[in-house]
């Protein structure tokens, strides 16, 4: 449960979020999205801020990855073939792309949200675990285009390798027992993690 959270964050910027499994990172990136409501409270967002990328809720599983990314474009207020073609391209996953989302597996999911968030121009990407998405060439394309948008927007990662923040984000928050601590490096949001959280 989130307890009484107040952050804001800059523009451009690249916020990283650890926790222990269980502590609310995935909700709150789920609240900051849109994809839930807060129970109390409110989320001001200042410019366009992607679904939570890892997040598979956003897919209508009856439609194809084809139709989802027509309904997105449509919401979006995009054009339908520039969405669809750029998706279809990064997602690598060849004639799956027109069947039902029901029928892919969790990682040919992940890959159809990378691309289709790939596709649209957020001020502030949601980034939930998906960087571990694929093979190593996929990942390597993964992070050159989150290394081209980083340059002109935002990024909330929640990962839980200390790495894989160093390389995205410039800052890293802690949530635990719902409360959440602002660090001005990885280095030391994972030192308080430790303290925090023991082995």
């Amino acid at each position: 449960m989130l307890d009484d959270l107040s952050l804001t964050i800059p523009a451009r910027r690249g916020l990283g979020i650890i926790g222990r499994n269980g502590a609310g990172k995935s909700t709150l990136l789920r609240i900051i999205g849109g994809a839930e409501q807060p129970t109390v409270g409110d989320v001001v967002r200042k410019g366009r801020v992607s679904w939570p990328l890892g997040f598979a809720g956003g897919f209508n599983g009856s439609l194809t990855g084809e139709e989802n990314c027509r309904f997105v474009a449509r919401i979006y207020g995009l054009q339908y073939d520039h969405v669809i073609d750029k998706t279809r391209e990064f997602a690598e996953i060849g004639d799956y792309f027109f069947m039902p989302v029901r029928t892919y597996s969790s990682g040919m999911r992940a890959r159809v949200a990378f691309g289709l968030s790939m596709a649209i121009d957020f001020d502030m990407y949601l980034v939930d675990e998906i960087t571990s998405v694929g093979d190593k060439l996929f990942r390597k394309k993964c992070r050159a285009a989150f290394a081209e948008r980083r340059e002109r927007a935002g990024l909330i990662m929640v990962s839980h390798e200390p790495a894989t923040l160093v390389d995205y984000c410039d800052s890293c928050a802690l949530l635990d027992a719902g409360k959440l601590w602002v660090y001005d490096s990885v280095a030391e949001a994972m030192a308080a993690y430790e303290e925090k959280v023991p082995a």
